[in-house]
Formats: C-alpha cells, structure tokens, sequence
C-alpha cells in the first residue's frame, strides 16, 4: 500500500476517498516530469512538502458524492494541485517568505528567479493536461479561476501597507484570491460526474464559502498560531503589511491607541510591536470576530449541499466545514 493511500485512510475526512488520493498523487509525479532537471527538483519539493491538498479533496469528493465512476476527477485534482502551488511559488516571491508548510520556501532555497519561471511550468502543465480532456467548460471555469486569482494577488499588493482597507475590499481579495481554486474545484467534481447547472452552482458556492473560512481562519492563525503548527512565521502577515480582518476590527472598534498602533504597523510592516499587536486584537475581541465570520463561512457552505444525497462523500463535506473553522494548523 502506498504512503498516500495510508496517509489518507488515517484522516476521517479523507478516509473514503483514500485509494482516489493516491491515483491522484501517482498523476501529479507523472505530470512533473520535465527534460529539465532544475524544474524537476523544485517542482518535487514543493509538491513533496505535502499540505493539506484540501482543493484536489473537493474534486475528489464532489466527484464521488455525485455518483461519478470514472477516473478523469484524477487528472482534475491534480490540475488543482499544480495551479495551487504555482500560486504558492509566485506568492512566495511576492511576499518575500522564508518558510511554508514547515520547510524553507522555494523561493528561500533556489532563488526567486527560479521559483517564478517553475510556478510558470506548473501553470502551463495544468492548461496542457486539462487540454487533453477536451471539455470546454472545463476549460472555462480553470482558465476564468486562474484570471480571477490573479485579479486577487493584483488587488492585495494594492493593500498592502494601507491601514484604511475596508472589510469589503479584503473579501473581495480573499474571495479571488483563495476562495476562487476552492470553488472552481468544487464545480469541477460535479461537472465530471454529470450534475446538472443548478448542482455545479451549488458545489461552487460550497467552495466558494469554504474557501471563505479557511482564509479567515489563516488570518486568525497569523496572530494566535504556533508557527511548528501552521508552518509558517507567526506574524508574517503584519511584517508584509497585510491589513487582514482582525486588523481592520481594530482599526472600526480599537482604543485610539490601538488604532494608531496598528496603522504605524500596517504602513511600515513593523512587526517588532507583534506582542502589542496581538494583544490589540485580543483585547478587542477580533481574533473571535474573524473566527466567528469564519463559523457563519462554513455554515454557508454545509446550506449549499444541504440538498446533496447522505453518502459517506457528503459526510466527509461537513467534516471539512467543521475542520476549516477548528484547526490549528
């Protein structure tokens, strides 16, 4: 039995869907390949860190829960793995990281140069595999989620360092920026199985408001985190001058202290004051604000398959709204 498969059946969510994962990470090492050796390695050790593979689940869940028999959603998957982590390559490079998912970032390690050029071969090698399965909606939604993330990394590097974003403008850079992939893999599984339109919807707005919950609670983690957990630098986002939602609750609800705080912050990507920071946001009750966004995110998403057949496919769906808003990692 394969590392992936066990891995898979020791998570409840994942559990039912074990032997798919495993196809799926046997596609992703095939699709890596390239002639060029450099590709080769850092493509390996992105995709080797693991990760919670969280969008290639929605695939493959949706997939199955819609009663689909075939093996197609595992070129899918993998398609949104390799989207993904193009994204994390690029991100990486933009917000000058150090570490990801525990380990060094590629960026860290190889250079940013070489990091951008292998986000682009994992770009192209995801629009060449969905090529081959000759669907053009499939094709519509990938190539729209890729432009609409896009738009989103744009619209956050337009933030940075701008104490005065509102709430609005933050969901609407988390909502293409993260929740984009969710629902576009989300639409994906049920599109392959045969849904009709109003069921794609439905996935997708299960993916869309999942992926809505996952982020908030990223940003919660950023400040109540432990970086051995999370995998990354707690307060990474205050030192890149993100004003994420626990920051913009203090700057609508703080002390005029605080306020000032964490607008010197914000503008500066100070994070020298993050003990101060944090208990700003503590104190003002955000970090529970956000996560209680987060709660009303994932209900959302458990609303929109309320009409999905009972299978242990569409249990497994819920488990992941009930994960997304209490993990620690």
């Amino acid at each position: 039995m394969s590392a992936a498969i066990q891995t898979a059946q020791q998570n409840p969510i994942t559990r039912t869907i074990a032997a798919d994962m495993g196809a799926v990470n046997t596609v992703i090492r095939q699709r890596l390949h390239s002639d060029v050796a450099l590709v080769n390695q850092i493509a390996e050790y992105i995709i080797s860190a693991g990760g919670k593979r969280i969008r290639p689940v929605l695939v493959l869940l949706l997939a199955n829960a819609y009663g689909y028999r075939g093996a197609g959603h595992h070129e899918l998957a993998a398609v949104v793995e390799f989207i993904h982590t193009a994204t994390l390559l690029h991100d990486d490079v933009v917000d000058e990281s150090s570490m990801r998912r525990g380990r060094q970032t590629a960026n860290a390690l190889f250079g940013n140069a070489a990091s951008v050029l292998v986000g682009d071969f994992l770009y192209s090698r995801a629009f060449e595999m969905m090529t081959s399965l000759d669907d053009m909606r499939i094709m519509e939604i990938l190539s729209r989620a890729t432009t609409v993330i896009a738009e989103g990394e744009v619209l956050q590097l337009l933030n940075m360092h701008d104490p005065d974003v509102t709430r609005e403008s933050y969901l609407t850079v988390i909502r293409s920026k993260t929740a984009k992939l969710f629902e576009a893999a989300a639409q994906l599984g049920a599109l392959i199985a045969g849904a009709n339109n109003g069921q794609i919807e439905a996935a997708g707005e299960f993916g869309r408001s999942l992926g809505t919950a996952f982020q908030l609670i990223d940003d919660v983690l950023d400040y109540a985190g432990d970086a051995a957990e999370i995998g990354k630098n707690v307060g990474d986002d205050l030192r890149e001058g993100k004003p994420t939602l626990p920051l913009i609750y203090v700057m609508e609800n703080g002390t005029p202290e605080q306020r000032e705080l964490i607008r010197s912050c914000i503008e500066n990507g100070d994070e020298t004051h993050f003990d101060a920071v944090l208990a700003a946001v503590s104190s003002t009750g955000a970090l529970d604000y956000t996560r209680r966004e987060a709660e009303v995110a994932a209900d959302r998403a458990k609303a929109a398959i309320a009409d999905l057949p009972d299978s242990e496919y569409k249990d497994s769906l819920l488990q992941l709204c009930s994960f997304a808003v209490d993990r620690n990692h």
